[in-house]
């Protein structure tokens, strides 16, 4: 009767724990692979998040923003995702038009005012302006210009506008620069790369490793080195044109069925207590006020902005990409 009662006791317990194991819910992130890192803000917020939602944060890594949106572009319906984070400003209309997401539900009147938000899809969580990273160890004049430096016998690494943002980035600059010229821009450019990389990650480290003189970044990378390193020579060429402004934001899948949760995961990105986490583990700038932040984010390039609006660059982005693989292949 004993072995019975306790063969009962963990037949009991057993069920309880599958019954409270089935009733957990999990939200499906998309995002990019430095962002799940174990030094990027994943882990962090994942930890932070599930700790108030009594959920299971599930984090699915891509190269980049732009392989986050070509993804849920091809599984459309069957997409796994409930939300995704890490498209920018550059990629937003082409998600929308395409019914990849919904309206969110997230009071965003605590944004930073510079951001000027009032998009009803999707919520910013970073923000930053692309930069030319180099050594200054080894470059005691950097270029003070987009042109100068492509007009210099600097060598280069960049991304691939096709399957990354910083990539679009670049994209866009040299456009917004040159506009009619671009395609000879692109072909000045095509002299002085080392090579074009699927992602971020993959050009810094190769940038690190002495592969060329500039990589295509942040005006917040230097601040990495110095808060994690301790190493300050590393920095962002101030380009007197002005700089491309990245604003990276997330979106709840229009095909989820985890809604409430995902719009819970989205304020809580916006929240102090996320908002801390992101800039020293993203290494970009918070979208609220009152982040105490490394004194070496007060010193870093602070450019003028130029760029498109994201009508824009969903208008032309096809083009564009096709006057750059043409000029870069010749």
């Amino acid at each position: 009767m004993r072995s019975a009662a306790i063969a009962t006791a963990l037949l009991a317990s057993t069920f309880s724990v599958i019954t409270v194991s089935a009733a957990t819910p999990t939200l499906n992130v998309y995002t990019y692979d430095s962002f799940v890192s174990e030094w990027g803000p994943g882990p962090q917020l994942k930890s932070a998040f599930e700790t108030q939602c009594g959920c299971v944060l599930n984090f699915v890594a891509a190269e980049d923003g732009v392989s986050i949106l070509n993804r849920a572009r091809i599984e459309k319906s069957a997409t796994e995702a409930d939300l995704f984070l890490g498209l920018d400003l550059g990629l937003i209309q082409e998600a929308s038009a395409l019914g990849l997401v919904q309206p969110h539900q997230v009071d965003t009147s605590g944004l930073k005012s510079e951001l000027s938000w009032n998009n009803s899809e999707f919520v910013p969580f970073d923000y930053g302006h692309f930069a030319f990273i180099y050594d200054s160890r080894k470059i005691s004049s950097p270029a003070s210009s987009l042109d100068e430096l492509i007009k210099s016998d600097a060598s280069l690494i960049y991304q691939d506008p096709r399957t990354s943002t910083p990539g679009q980035g670049m994209m866009l600059w040299v456009n917004a620069a040159y506009g009619d010229e671009s395609a000879q821009a692109w072909r000045e450019v095509a002299n002085n790369t080392e090579t074009v990389t699927k992602g971020w990650w993959e050009a810094y480290s190769l940038f690190l490793e002495g592969g060329a003189d500039y990589v295509l970044s942040y005006t917040t990378s230097p601040a990495y080195h110095v808060v994690a390193e301790g190493v300050d020579h590393y920095k962002a060429a101030a380009f007197s044109e002005g700089h491309i402004a990245q604003v990276e934001v997330a979106g709840i899948s229009a095909y989820t069925d985890q809604a409430a949760l995902a719009n819970e995961f989205l304020q809580f990105l916006i929240s102090p207590e996320a908002q801390a986490i992101i800039p020293v583990t993203n290494w970009m700038l918070p979208v609220i006020d009152g982040v105490e932040l490394p004194e070496i984010f007060d010193n870093l390039v602070t450019p003028a902005t130029v760029g498109f609006s994201p009508a824009e660059i969903a208008a032309n982005r096809k083009a564009w990409i096709n006057e750059w693989r043409d000029a870069a292949s010749n």
